[in-house]
Parts: C-alpha cells; sequence; structure tokens
C-alpha cells in the first residue's frame, strides 16, 4: 500500500469522526489543511494579520458546516473552495469601501468604461438581474422597456404616463447604478483590481 493511499484512509477516518462533532478529528484536519492553504492565501494577500483572520474564518466554515463533508468528493478541493470564497469575501468587502471605489475607478477607467459593453453578457446575466431587482420599480421598468425591450423614451414614457425627459433621466441613472453594480460585484475584476492595488 502506498504512502498515498495510507494517508487517504487516516484522512477519511479523521473526516468521518469530524462529520460527527469529533474535535480532535477537526484538530487534524486543520493541522493538515492550514499548511497548505497559507501559501496559497499569502500569495493572494500580502497581511499576515489578514492572512491568519482569514485562515479562522476558513475553518470556522469548516467546522460549522461538516454535516455537509462529502466522504466520496475530495475534501481538498473544498476546503480550497472554501478558502477561495472567503478571499474574495475579504476582497468584495474591501472593494466596497468608498474610498477603494474611488481609487479603483481612476485607475481602472478604461475596464469601467467598458462595464456597459459586457452586462448584458450571459455570463453575467444573474448580476445583471441582481442589480435591476434593487432599482426602484419605476426605474427598473424604464430600464427593462429601454435597455432590455428596445423601447424607444417615447413609447416608455406613453406605456408608463410620463414624460420623455423623465423616462430619458431615470434612464441614465438605472444604467448609472447597474454598470456600477455589475463592475464592483464581478469576481473577475474584483480580484485584478484589488491584487493590483496591492501589488503597487
Amino acid at each position: 500500500m502506498s504512502l498515498d493511499n495510507v494517508n487517504d484512509i487516516e484522512e477519511l477516518r479523521y473526516l468521518k469522526d469530524l462529520k460527527n462533532g469529533r474535535r480532535e478529528a477537526f484538530d487534524f484536519i486543520y493541522a493538515r489543511y492550514s499548511k497548505m492553504l497559507l501559501p496559497k492565501m499569502q500569495r493572494m494577500i500580502k497581511s499576515n494579520e489578514i492572512v491568519d483572520e482569514l485562515m479562522q474564518d476558513v475553518f470556522l466554515k469548516i467546522w460549522l458546516h461538516k454535516s455537509e463533508i462529502n466522504l466520496d468528493k475530495s475534501f481538498k478541493g473544498w476546503i480550497f473552495k472554501v478558502a477561495q470564497n472567503t478571499i474574495y469575501a475579504y476582497y468584495r468587502k474591501l472593494a466596497l469601501d468608498a474610498k477603494m471605489q474611488k481609487h479603483i475607478l481612476e485607475t481602472f477607467a478604461a475596464f469601467y468604461d467598458q462595464t456597459e459593453d459586457y452586462i448584458f453578457n450571459k455570463e453575467r446575466i444573474s448580476l445583471l438581474n441582481e442589480a435591476i431587482e434593487k432599482l426602484p420599480p419605476q426605474r427598473k421598468e424604464i430600464f427593462k422597456l429601454c435597455r432590455m425591450e428596445g423601447k424607444t423614451y417615447q413609447e416608455a414614457a406613453e406605456i408608463l404616463s410620463l414624460s420623455a425627459s423623465t423616462v430619458s433621466n431615470q434612464l441614465v441613472s438605472a444604467t448609472k447604478y447597474i454598470k456600477r453594480y455589475v463592475f464592483f460585484h464581478n469576481q473577475e475584476f474584483i480580484l485584478f483590481c484589488i491584487a493590483a492595488y496591492l501589488n503597487k
């Protein structure tokens, strides 16, 4: 039996115990996987203090969701996914800070200017829908009519019993909000922008 097989059998035993809430099993998993996660997290985040905090968050999630561990699937893949999502959540929180947003918009203006061109991309349709749902009711209807159904300002104005100028102003505001929402909630751009900022 190879060393890898021995390790797999040992890990499987500890994972079964972890699912049953045994603390010593958690300690074993923490000792094994924190060593694997540390270099990856340090590459993505330059502060050791923040890495330590996020590492604790990762393993807190593992403990709280231990019943969801699937013994038939790779635990390594699962915990690395949890770590990745934890790091993304940190970056997203950082990116939503007003000062950081201002810096990102100034530094990555070219990317931001292109946002309107790709908000209708099928890969981002869920983000688009999230942003639309956060609009005030009237603004939401105007955006849907003009940007998604292709109505003219005048046609939308007649449907909603508004003036064409009101439709135009509301559409500008709606588009600006959605563009900003999609930009700052897109994992690809957040990770790229924050990483570039931290590496300066």
